[in-house]
């Protein structure tokens, strides 16, 4: 039987699987999705590739961001703005708490100058003299400068700040403890002007907060009476230092947003590490099919992220945008945010591409180098990890988010030391993560683990994914002769052979590897389908049982493909947690980078093993 009699047997056997595949009924994209199953992988990764440069604009639109009353993460009042600066003053922000029984909470602020705080009309928190403002952006997190106890009611709790200036800023950030910018912890509680007696309801939609003033100081600053303090009267004229003054709204701010964004994930030209993983797929595409609109997008999209800092700095620093657009580009502490995203300027700097701006492309480079000698949080052996969800927790995301990038860096290094020096460190964080997170009985990978007490993380699919990449990337690039080249490729089978035997009969993988309860998932099949076929193309592997889970694997993504170049059932991005559900219940959606970058290494490098063949 010949190579194509052998293939076509299988696409018979495997599309009538993937026909009662278990896969959540939403997006499923299961019906009549048959395109793709007879046509070679080249030719349906094209389709999605022109599909994701038709839907992916690189552009921005200006809108007005609608303040929400959940009470989740900072709330602010830019008095500088507001009234300007430049002079000694005073002025009030008024605010309602919202809580749905009687608790206390604890409050974290940051200031400058002097400042007193009521609420319900008792003082909770004051400070004077001069101060500089402070506030640091941690992994997920903005750390504030104090913190308050504050005890409230249930319903509204009416909060009073008073602030003054010394002329050089004025502002005023405040969140519960425990806030974070991208998930809720904190529950259960609102700030705004929603139930305020007296407000009309298009008032409370513009802004969470009333201001009042400014006001000359007094002697002892905010100390001091004026007046609103204990009142609030609707209509109300007061003498401030400009003239007469009355309650009213701070400068409302127009930020710069993608277009369109789906909801859950996105777009596929926001700020992350996997649409920068899809801009990389995207230039290898184009380098092996000799396409060069798809490397021309991997450019489009390094450009645009370096053209964005400016306004990106700007929104974030100056408007407190700190869930805007591309926000992530500043200083965000996380490999997420920093390595992973500049895997495309590595990869083109090494590779021979025509590059217009090759300087910036190495600027960038060396700045996240540098940021991962000097800032990046490692465990006591160098292991890169992570301050959330607790200190010093490893994820197995992080392979990837890290990894990839120390070897094309090297790659991209002038000179043999340079790049030895990052090849060494790569296996040196392979050998790290299997330490801390690969599971050697089950020879799988826990999502994560934490370095303080014990864990029994699921065995994600995607995490999985993760490891396998990076792992594979590293071998590719590693001397057979290095020292540490045996014990990584003796990792990758291990995690291979285990991967082969929980392969479902319709090709996929299912959400949580060991758990048939849990729904089959496209991503996580993709990246394994490239780890197998890889493994084929490279001579890791031999033999017809992982050529025909490679190729079982391909066709279940193919199933997934639309006649448009759509991918379903991609799981959307995940934090880690001790619970299985979590990861049962995550949605899926449609043509989420997270699952495209798969989608494309694994057709890119099945169809080498099929045309080697």
């Amino acid at each position: 039987m010949n190579h194509k009699i052998k293939l076509f047997a299988v696409l018979l056997i495997v599309s009538s699987q993937i026909s009662n595949a278990q896969m959540p009924e939403q997006e499923s994209g299961r019906k009549n999705f048959t395109t793709w199953l007879n046509k070679k992988p080249i030719e349906a990764i094209t389709a999605v590739a022109k599909q994701v440069i038709a839907v992916t604009p690189f552009t921005y639109k200006l809108q007005f961001e609608k303040p929400s009353e959940k009470f989740d993460f900072i709330k602010y009042v830019d008095f500088g703005r507001t009234f300007g600066l430049g002079k000694e003053l005073v002025a009030f922000a008024l605010s309602e708490i919202q809580v749905q029984k009687d608790t206390s909470i604890i409050l974290e602020i940051s200031h400058n100058d002097g400042i007193w705080v009521s609420v319900n009309g008792r003082e909770v928190f004051q400070s004077t003299g001069a101060k500089d403002f402070r506030a640091v952006a941690k992994e997920r997190t903005i750390e504030l400068m104090n913190q308050f106890k504050v005890d409230l009611k249930k319903g509204p709790n009416r909060i009073v700040i008073k602030s003054e200036t010394k002329g050089k800023e004025w502002l005023v950030y405040l969140q519960p403890k425990n806030a974070t910018i991208e998930f809720s912890i904190v529950q259960n509680i609102g700030l705004g002007l929603g139930k305020l007696e007296g407000i009309d309801p298009t008032v409370s939609q513009i802004s969470n907060w009333l201001v009042l003033g400014p006001f000359s100081p007094k002697q002892n600053g905010v100390s001091a009476m004026y007046g609103p303090e204990n009142e609030f009267i609707i209509g109300k004229i007061y003498d401030g230092q400009q003239g007469k003054t009355s309650w009213t709204i701070p400068k409302v701010e127009v930020l710069t947003n993608v277009m369109n964004p789906h909801p859950l994930w996105g777009t596929l030209y926001n700020y992350n590490y996997h649409t920068a993983g899809l801009a990389w797929s995207m230039a290898h595409l184009g380098k092996t099919s000799g396409n060069q609109t798809f490397i021309d997008f991997a450019i489009r999209h390094c450009d645009f992220m370096l053209d964005a800092r400016p306004m990106v700095n700007y929104q974030y620093n100056q408007l407190h945008g700190f869930r805007s657009v591309q926000h992530h580009l500043i200083n965000t502490p996380l490999l997420d945010f920093t390595a992973a995203p500049t895997l495309p300027y590595a990869y083109l700097l090494g590779g021979n591409f025509a590059l217009t701006r090759k300087d910036d492309y190495a600027k960038r480079v060396e700045e996240i180098k540098a940021y991962l000698s000097k800032d990046q949080v490692r465990l006591p052996d160098g292991t890169f990890t992570r301050e959330t969800p607790e200190k010093l927790t490893t994820w197995v995301d992080d392979m990837f988010m890290g990894i990839p990038f120390l070897v094309y860096a090297g790659l991209a290094a002038p000179t043999k030391e340079e790049k030895t020096k990052y090849l060494n460190e790569a296996a040196k964080q392979v050998l790290g993560f299997n330490k801390q997170v690969f599971d050697q009985k089950a020879s799988l990978y826990h999502h994560a683990a934490y370095s303080t007490r014990p864990s029994n993380i699921p065995f994600w699919s995607r995490a999985n994914g993760w490891g396998i990449f990076a792992t594979s990337v590293v071998l590719q690039n590693l001397p057979k002769s290095h020292p540490d080249y045996k014990t990584i490729l003796n990792f990758y089978k291990a995690h291979v052979e285990k991967l082969v035997s929980l392969q479902d009969k319709s090709g996929f993988w299912h959400q949580i590897l060991n758990d048939t309860s849990a729904y089959l998932e496209t991503s996580g099949t993709a990246i394994f389908t490239m780890s197998l076929a890889r493994g084929l193309n490279e001579g890791w592997l031999k033999g017809a049982r992982y050529e025909n889970a490679a190729k079982q694997g391909w066709q279940a993504i193919a199933s997934q493909i639309n006649e448009q170049g759509d991918v379903y059932n991609i799981c959307i991005g995940t934090m880690s947690s001790d619970d299985p559900n979590y990861y049962k219940n995550r949605p899926l959606v449609k043509s989420d980078s997270h699952g495209l970058i798969g989608v494309f290494w694994a057709a890119m490098e099945l169809q080498k093993f099929l045309d080697g063949k």
